[in-house]
């Protein structure tokens, strides 16, 4: 396999489609384009990059991907101006299917439904590539955003192709004021869309979750009143005066997302020891514009169900990606394998911006594949999907980061 990586951040979308083709191309030694893997920032005009790539690439050469709040690679990590990236994958022993539906606002079940009835299974496919649009309603000055939801997405995707096929992928955003996205649909831009390639052949991908948050206090809370991906009462009270006395005032009301706190679920047994990688966390999207309530970035939880407070701890998620970066690469080495190709899937709210760190912990990443000499691609994203103890789902605040290996 051969893997070009090409990296711009200039204002020009067109111009920057263009020189991220050709610097691909050159980087992997490429003259047979199969796969393209493209991201770039809300602010970059998504059909005028688009175009570029396939002024240099082919019309026909499929482009999967689409908007990301920024982009990381082996030597550049940029969330601000106008960054894009893309890989070029070419391979004799890789094959890839892809597919592409629209109208996902309507019901993401059912868009789930098509886009597993229009790809076709082999018997050597091992994983499901998936970018979704994160946003149905965009944010508004005085309201949080309304939300494409991933769990009936993934559920419709397994009716048709199976539970057994990983699904690894991204709900995509282009802005931190959760504005309207961009999908790469293969051979066209669309928004409310999603688009899913499956990847089979004489491949192995290794996939590894970097978490990094920690308990506020360890105390359970029962939700009592929600409704959809909106939370109104725990434990009889209302959610939002249970924060405010938790930050002593009311300025997190102005987040959007709230910075540092999070809504997590314990699914290993309820008083064991703390261990982070037994938790899904939900990010909170914002407050209602009455203050009657919060919204979550994923419609999954429900009444009656067990929650507890989480802190995103910035020490934590460095080590964390650290940690679970090295073991990647060390698994496949002890496997025999070497890595072809690194795709991370970075939650936006983990940069050092967002978790008020002088430090990235994406460099952690960075780091190993430029010592490696693996080609990488990343990108920070809105939500992230993976199996996570024995089922795909829609993660909030972590890494995905999945490697291609080869023998």
């Amino acid at each position: 396999m051969r893997v070009g990586i090409g990296f711009q951040n200039i204002g020009n979308a067109r111009e920057s489609g263009i020189l991220c083709a050709e610097a691909a191309l050159l980087d992997g030694k490429i003259d047979r384009p199969d796969l393209v893997i493209a991201f770039c920032s809300g602010l970059v005009v998504a059909e005028g990059f688009f175009e570029g790539l396939q002024s240099v690439l082919g019309a026909q050469t499929p482009i999967i991907g689409g908007s990301a709040i920024g982009i990381i690679t082996q030597t550049d990590l940029s969330y601000e101006g106008h960054p894009a990236g893309i890989a070029i994958l070419q391979s004799d022993t890789l094959h890839c299917s892809y597919k592409a539906v629209n109208e996902l606002d309507k019901n993401e079940l059912e868009a789930g439904k098509s886009l597993a009835n229009l790809l076709s299974r082999r018997p050597d496919d091992k994983m499901l590539l998936m970018f979704y649009d994160s946003v149905k309603t965009p944010a508004t000055e005085n309201s949080p955003p309304v939300l494409n939801a991933s769990p009936p997405l993934i559920r419709g995707i397994e009716s048709g192709l199976g539970g057994d096929i990983p699904v690894i992928g991204a709900g995509l955003l282009g802005d931190f004021a959760f504005g309207r996205t961009h999908q790469f649909c293969g051979t066209h831009v669309d928004n409310q869309s999603v688009v899913g390639a499956i990847l089979g052949g004489e491949i192995e991908p290794y996939y590894q979750i970097m978490h990094g948050c920690t308990l506020m206090d360890g105390v359970y809370h029962t939700i009592t009143r929600m409704e959809g991906d909106t939370i109104y009462e725990l434990d009889n009270q209302p959610i939002v005066e249970i924060i405010d006395a938790m930050y002593g005032n009311q300025d997190w009301q102005k987040q959007m997302p709230v910075n540092r706190l999070a809504i997590g679920v314990n699914m290993g047994e309820k008083y064991s020891s703390f261990k982070e990688a037994q938790y899904v966390n939900r990010l909170i999207a914002g407050v209602l514009p009455d203050r009657d309530g919060i919204v979550i970035f994923e419609p999954d939880l429900e009444n009656g169900m067990e929650v507890q407070f989480m802190l995103r701890d910035a020490n934590e998620i460095i080590k964390s990606t650290r940690r679970n970066t090295s073991e990647i690469m060390d698994r496949i080495k002890t496997d025999g394998r070497r890595p072809l190709f690194g795709l991370y899937i970075d939650c936006a709210g983990r940069n050092a911006l967002s978790s008020e760190t002088l430090t990235e912990e994406a460099t952690e990443v960075m780091s190993v594949f430029k010592s490696q000499n693996t080609p990488l691609l990343g990108f920070y994203s809105g939500v992230e999907v993976a199996p996570f103890l024995g089922k795909s789902r829609g993660l909030d605040w972590t890494g995905v980061l999945v490697v291609i290996a080869g023998e």
